[in-house]
């Protein structure tokens, strides 16, 4: 168990924020980070061809490390949608097959499989919502051989039920499916190893649970799907762009690995850096322990909400680090408002109050969301 870290944190004593599901807060060192990115950029005559690469690498190393995956596997996005993208226009279908994808997913992975299913004349598969959260036996049950690919969370982003990925990867290889997911609400505070899955592709923001920046995320690609086509072309993701005296000697090659599928202007000199003090930390905490850690806070809050009549996806068809609290009436309009007046900040997402905490978080910041839904309810 991994004690508060709220101390590496610059939030005030009276802010119970248990909203990491939304945005995180900056760590201290990470904000420090970017502030040094951005000076850097007063002072371009101290800045070489060679910074274009170097930091972007590292970024590169730590988050393959996250995932267990080679760093040359991983390109370098500005969000889940353009990751998700770039595997639709990779990805083959034809207009005998369809597309699996969750009722009330996340939009981000929604809209280019809807434009993708659109322009192959082929179809979108939505799994309903299964009245016992069991998102996994939903999708097992709806792979076949006419499945082209199955676009999916790792948890649900509401509530936080979750997905087997292991077992449903294995399955969609066995017809020759392929698997795109968008682990932004996992990846940083769940455990998750690339080898044992097998996704043809996977993608996460920054800005939640890896603790970065908005406006960074990074994109695995299996290795067989590394001669695809990126969604832009630039520069710096040619042979040869370290030689900046001859970049107008065009190259028809990629730089090699995932690379070639990275955003322009990837070396963002005050995200990047933002980015890999972000990663570092997670990296030292240990996201084993992280996930241990914010599984026992989740679970002490879902024993609290039942004792006042708020129920939750049972413990083992949920992500340790993610609570939905419902309603028997549904959430109440006034209750975030009312929430926020007392300095304490969640979210609602559906039908559920989605506490997100993380290692930020005290005993105390848990008593006092507990205190004030004690009052919601009048027990």
């Amino acid at each position: 168990m991994i004690p508060s870290q709220r101390a590496l944190f610059d939030i005030p004593d009276d802010i119970a924020y248990l909203n990491c599901g939304y945005m995180s807060p900056l760590l201290k060192q990470v904000s420090d980070a970017g502030v040094s990115g951005v000076k850097r950029k007063s002072s371009p005559w101290e800045m070489t061809p060679a910074d274009f690469f170097t930091e972007s690498q590292e970024a590169r190393r730590l988050f393959a490390r996250l995932v267990n995956a080679n760093e040359a596997d991983i390109a370098i996005v500005p969000s889940a949608s353009y990751g998700m993208a770039t595997a639709a226009k990779n990805l083959p279908i034809d207009k005998s097959q369809h597309i699996i994808v969750l009722e009330d997913q996340f939009p981000s992975n929604i809209y280019c499989w809807q434009e993708l299913a659109k322009s192959k004349g082929a179809a979108l598969k939505t799994i309903p919502v299964p009245t016992d959260k069991d998102w996994t036996s939903a999708v097992l049950e709806n792979i076949e051989s006419t499945t082209a690919m199955a676009a999916l969370p790792h948890c649900f982003w509401t509530d936080g039920s979750l997905l087997d990925l292991e077992a449903i990867g294995t399955r969609l290889r066995e017809v020759g499916a392929k698997l795109a997911l968008d682990v932004t609400q996992s990846l940083g505070a769940m455990p998750l190893d690339v080898q044992k899955i097998k996704p043809d592709f996977l993608v996460a923001a920054c800005y939640k649970w890896l603790l970065g920046p908005y406006s960074v995320g990074f994109l695995y690609v299996a290795p067989d799907q590394q001669t695809g086509a990126p969604l832009e072309h630039n520069y710096i993701n040619r042979k040869g762009s370290e030689n900046f005296a001859r970049l107008v000697d065009y190259q028809e090659e990629f730089q090699p690995g995932a690379t070639r599928f990275d955003m322009g202007e990837r070396a963002n000199f005050a995200l990047m850096p933002m980015a890999i003090a972000a990663l570092q930390q997670i990296l030292d905490w240990g996201v084993q322990d992280i996930y241990k850690t914010l599984a026992a806070k989740t679970a002490a809050l879902a024993e609290a909400g039942q004792e006042i009549g708020l129920t939750c996806v049972e413990s083992h068809l949920r992500a340790g680090h993610f609570l939905g609290l419902e309603f028997t009436n549904g959430v109440p309009d006034t209750l975030l408002s009312k929430l926020a007046e007392d300095r304490i900040y969640v979210s609602v997402r559906g039908n559920s109050l989605r506490v997100t905490p993380h290692l930020y978080n005290t005993d105390e910041d848990a008593d006092r969301l507990m205190s004030a839904l004690r009052k919601t309810t009048g027990k």
